[in-house]
């Protein structure tokens, strides 16, 4: 699942000077996109989350406007918002994005493959494991 957007991932200089580019883009039975990427990779995207996402200016302009709602105000939603989000279209723009249509009748990001290959990266880090000793270990004594 994609949680935290705000958190970058921070790439090394080969994956900024050659992205990694995807091989397949499938829809999933669980509402969610999955990408297989030439880099050996493959992270599912919840449309949810990639609509949360979006990198567009009206997205952004929105995202501030509600940080300054009132605290306990409720958003009126659209007869579009108030359906399960869906991903009808992905049209390729040149060799280095993606322009998303979902079914909230949003289009007009575009979504570069160096921030998709990001959005993965972020939301598929392995959580330690539990049984391996030095992850459990306290640093502080």
């Amino acid at each position: 699942m994609i949680l935290g957007f705000s958190s970058r991932v921070k790439l090394s200089w080969v994956e900024r000077i050659m992205p990694a580019l995807p091989l397949a883009l499938e829809k999933t039975d669980h509402r969610s996109l999955s990408i297989r990427w030439d880099d050996g990779r493959t992270f599912d995207y919840p449309f949810a989350k990639l609509r949360a996402a979006c990198p567009c200016a009206s997205c952004r302009e929105k995202k501030k406007a509600e940080a300054n709602r009132p605290r306990g105000s409720l958003q009126v939603l659209s007869p579009q918002e108030a359906v399960p989000l869906d991903v009808l279209h992905m049209r390729p723009v040149g060799n280095y994005a993606y322009n998303i249509t979902f079914s909230d009748g949003h289009s007009s990001g575009l979504f570069t493959m160096e921030l998709l290959h990001e959005l993965g990266i972020d939301s598929n880090k392995p959580l330690p494991d539990p049984t391996d000793a030095a992850a459990t270990q306290n640093p502080n004594p």
